[in-house]
């Protein structure tokens, strides 16, 4: 199994979360273990994943609406629900809000992990761009990895954790509309008031940051969220 393959484990029952996690490592797949949808979002947002599996029932954000957040930012990715529900109307609920397939509570390990590797078969899973780390802003680079932005003049301008997570989603999302909610819980796992303050803020110091290229802007879709827009 190739280490390259990233799963995002949601499960809020900790010790179900682990055996399930033990799991997949055993098959070689590196996993990500979250407790609750509001820190799932957060990981998500934070690393390159080639699958999630969410549970269902959770606090903060259910499975179902972790989905419908993920399926703003990713539309391809594939997403597992697992459930201690067996009812019809719950399985269209999952399919509407974005999953792939969906395994009810108790399973077996060998059904888990065939569903599991049907669902990697689906999709490229090799492909490159998942590790890109570096990207052009007209004439600025940005590596989000390192949390900079690189100049056309060589100069560097070092970004804090929170101001490069929010460009980063910028980028994967550019010439997009970007909804202020996805950005609040992807950054900082909630979306009232005070963050919301928060996020005008760091907007605004992109935009600083940015205007060397007047190509690029971060432009308001009042009262939706923000567009990264970078005319060429």
């Amino acid at each position: 199994m190739n280490t390259k393959i990233k799963i995002l484990l949601v499960e809020d029952d900790f010790n179900l979360g682990f055996v399930i996690q033990d799991q997949l490592k055993s098959e070689g797949y590196d996993v990500a273990l979250c407790t609750d949808g509001a820190e799932g979002l957060q990981k998500f947002n934070e690393d390159h994943f080639q699958i999630c599996i969410l549970d269902v029932m959770m606090p903060k954000k259910d499975g179902f609406t972790l989905a419908k957040d993920i399926r703003k930012l990713d539309k391809k990715i594939p997403i597992l629900f697992l459930t201690a529900k067996n009812q019809t109307e719950d399985k269209v609920t999952g399919f509407s809000a974005g999953g792939d397939d969906y395994l009810t509570k108790p399973f077996s390990t060998e059904e888990f992990l065939l569903r599991v590797k049907a669902l990697l078969r689906r999709v490229d899973i090799f492909d490159p761009s998942e590790s890109e780390t570096v990207y052009q802003l007209g004439a600025i680079q940005f590596d989000s990895e390192n949390f900079k932005l690189i100049y056309s003049n060589a100069e560097e301008k070092k970004l804090t954790k929170k101001e490069a997570k929010i460009l980063h989603l910028l980028v994967q999302n550019k010439n997009k509309v970007l909804t202020r909610d996805i950005v609040l819980n992807a950054v900082w796992g909630q979306d009232d008031y005070f963050v919301g303050r928060s996020l005008d803020v760091f907007i605004t110091k992109l935009r600083k940051y940015l205007k060397e290229d007047e190509r690029v802007t971060i432009n308001n879709i009042h009262g939706v969220g923000f567009k990264l827009e970078i005319n060429d």
